[in-house]
C-alpha cells in the first residue's frame, strides 16, 4: 500500500494513461481495474479490489476538494490525501453526480435493448463485456419485487451495484434500469425513487383474463354493462373491421370486439392512469413497457392489436409490449413448442407492433431461447427488447460447480430441499427425478449438470433459499469474489451466444 500511495503522489498531476501505467507497475498487493481510472481537478478516482472485497480509492492533493464528497477511511501519509471508500449508497450517489454516464437513462430512443437481470450485483461487468460489442443497449439494473424479496435487496441497491460496475468497466454508452413486473403505483414510486426509469407494468391482476374462456352469452352480458358511449366507440372502431399491416391482416367480428372490451378495457384504463403518473413524475424521461404475458393462454393476434390500438387511443407512450407467445417460455431452458407455428404467429405480432406505433416487441423469460432467436431478430428487424433474468445466476452456479465442487454440492442439496416450495412462484414443468444423484457423481461431472434442462431449472428457481441460507451465503459470495474473472468470461460468452443467434449486428469498430 505504501508504495502505491507514493506512486500516486508522484504522478497525480499526470494524464490518466500515465497514472494507469504507473499504478499497474507499482507492485501493490491490490488489484486495479484499469478501465476505472478517472481524474477530475487533480483528484484520481478508481476501483480496486483486495482478496476480500472491491472498493473505491480516491487520491487528491487537497482535503477540501472532490475527495471530501466521498465517505470512507483516510489512509497513508505520503503527501497525497487518500481515501478508501466502500461501495455504498452515498458513494454511488457521488459517482453519478461526478460521472453522469454511471446513472441509468431512458432508452426510448434505442432500437434494440436487452434486459440483463443481475440477482447478485456481480454480473454487470460480464453483461457489458458482451453488449459493448453489438448494436444493443443493455438494461443493467433489472429486478422484480419478487426477486427483491427473495434476494433481500432493494431497488436502490440494484441501481447502486450497476453504477459501481459501470464505473469499474468505464462503460459510457448508456444503460437502462427496469422495475420489472410492477402492478401498483405505490411499487412504481419505489422504483422511480431509485432511478429505475423503465417501468414494466404487469396488467395480469387488472385485466379480466378469465373472460377469454367465457361463453359468448357471458361476454355479451358483461359487455352490456359498459357505458353506452364506450360500446358505440368499440363497435365503430372494431366490429366487422379488417386491419392490414405489412404482410399480415386481422379481421375483427363483433363478438371478438366485445370479448376484447370485456377482457382488457379496465386494464388499459389503469395503464393510462400509470402513464399520466409517470409523465407527472418524469416528463418524457421514462420507458413504459406493457406486460400481458403473465397469463395461461397465448395472446391472440387480434387481442394484441386491440391492446395496441387502445393504448394509442389513450395517448399512452409505451416503448415496448410483451405478449404471451405460443409455446412455452420457461425459465433457463430453450423454447418448448412447434418452432414453425411460433414463426408463423410471431410474424403477426411483429407486424402489429410495426404498424401501430412501431414499439418494441418484448420477449419475457427470454434467456436461452436459442431455437427461436433467429426468427425473433429477423421478424422484428431488431426492434425488440429481450428480457433475461435468472440465466446470469445459473452461470454463476456453473462457475461454482466448475471451481468449488464442495460448495456446489451443498447448494444443489439446498435447491432440492426447497424445490416444491418455489414451484408456487415459478411455472416450470421440470421432472427433477431425471437429475442424477450428485452423491454418485465425481467432482469433474458436476458442471455437466448445468447442461441438463431439469437441473438448470432446479437451480434457477431456488436462488432465494440458497442465497438466504446463512451457511451458504458467505461461502458463495467469497467464492464469487475469488472467481470474478471466470464469471465475467462465462457471462460474456453466454450473452454473445444470445446476441449472435438473434442476428444482432456487431459494432463496426469492433
Amino acid at each position: 500500500m505504501e508504495k502505491l500511495l507514493k506512486t500516486v503522489a508522484s504522478t497525480i498531476n499526470s494524464h490518466e494513461s500515465e497514472i494507469e501505467k504507473n499504478i499497474k507497475s507499482c507492485g501493490s498487493c491490490l488489484s486495479f481495474y484499469k478501465q476505472s481510472i478517472n481524474k477530475i481537478d487533480n483528484t484520481i478516482i478508481a476501483m480496486f479490489r483486495d482478496h476480500k472485497t472491491r472498493f473505491l480509492m480516491v487520491f487528491s492533493n487537497r482535503e477540501d476538494g472532490i475527495i471530501a464528497d466521498f465517505s470512507g477511511e483516510q489512509i497513508g501519509d505520503s503527501g497525497t490525501i487518500t481515501r478508501k471508500c466502500p461501495l455504498d449508497e452515498h458513494n454511488a450517489k457521488v459517482l453519478r453526480k461526478l460521472f453522469p454516464w454511471t446513472a441509468p437513462i431512458s432508452l426510448r430512443d434505442r432500437k434494440t435493448t436487452i434486459g440483463c437481470g443481475d440477482r447478485l450485483g456481480l454480473a454487470t461487468a460480464g453483461h457489458i463485456a458482451a453488449a459493448k460489442q453489438f448494436e444493443v443497449t443493455p438494461v443493467l439494473a433489472q429486478q422484480s419485487i419478487r426477486e427483491l424479496e427473495l434476494t433481500g435487496r432493494t431497488y436502490r441497491q440494484v441501481v447502486d451495484d450497476a453504477t459501481f460496475m459501470v464505473f469499474q468497466t468505464g462503460y459510457k454508452e448508456g444503460y437502462g434500469a427496469d422495475g420489472d413486473h410492477l402492478k401498483t403505483i405505490e411499487d412504481i414510486d419505489v422504483a422511480l425513487a431509485a432511478d429505475m426509469l423503465m417501468i414494466t407494468l404487469d396488467l395480469s391482476e387488472v385485466m379480466n383474463a378469465d373472460a377469454g374462456d367465457w361463453a359468448q352469452c357471458e361476454i355479451d352480458n358483461a359487455y352490456a354493462k359498459l357505458p353506452g358511449t364506450v360500446k358505440e366507440r368499440i363497435e365503430a372502431s372494431y366490429a366487422d373491421k379488417s386491419f392490414s399491416f405489412g404482410e399480415s391482416s386481422i379481421d375483427f367480428d363483433a363478438a371478438t370486439a366485445r370479448r376484447c372490451a370485456v377482457m382488457y378495457l379496465g386494464a388499459l384504463d389503469f395503464a393510462d392512469e400509470v402513464h399520466k403518473h409517470l409523465v407527472s413524475k418524469r416528463g418524457n424521461k421514462f420507458d413504459l413497457e406493457i406486460s400481458i404475458d403473465e397469463t395461461t393462454s397465448p395472446t391472440l393476434p387480434s387481442h394484441h392489436l386491440f391492446i395496441a390500438k387502445e393504448l394509442l387511443y389513450r395517448d399512452v407512450e409505451f416503448t415496448s409490449l410483451a405478449p404471451r407467445f405460443i409455446g412455452e417460455f420457461q425459465k433457463a431452458v430453450d423454447y418448448i413448442g412447434d418452432p414453425e407455428e411460433f414463426d408463423h404467429q410471431f410474424k403477426v405480432h411483429a407486424d402489429i407492433a410495426r404498424g401501430n406505433g412501431d414499439y418494441k416487441v418484448s420477449i419475457h423469460s427470454g434467456s436461452d431461447k436459442f431455437m427461436v432467436y433467429p426468427t425473433i431478430g429477423k421478424m422484428t428487424n431488431m426492434r425488440l427488447h429481450l428480457k433475461t433474468a435468472g440465466t446470469s445466476w445459473v452461470e454463476a452456479v456453473t462457475v461454482i460447480a466448475e471451481h468449488d465442487p464442495v460448495l456446489y454440492r451443498v447448494m444443489h442439496k439446498c435447491a432440492l430441499d426447497n424445490f416444491d416450495k418455489m414451484l408456487a412462484l415459478y411455472h416450470i414443468t421440470a421432472d427433477i427425478t431425471k437429475i442424477p444423484n450428485i452423491d454418485t457423481l465425481c467432482d469433474e461431472e458436476l458442471p455437466g449438470l448445468m447442461a441438463i434442462s431439469e437441473a438448470r431449472q432446479l437451480l434457477h428457481i431456488t436462488y432465494g433459499p440458497i442465497l438466504n441460507d446463512k451457511t451458504i451465503r458467505p461461502l458463495f459470495f467469497e467464492a464469487m469474489h475469488k472467481l470474478e474473472e471466470k464469471y465475467i468470461e462465462r457471462l460474456k460468452a453466454h450473452f454473445e451466444k444470445h446476441l449472435n443467434l438473434l442476428g444482432m449486428p456487431r459494432k463496426k469498430d469492433k
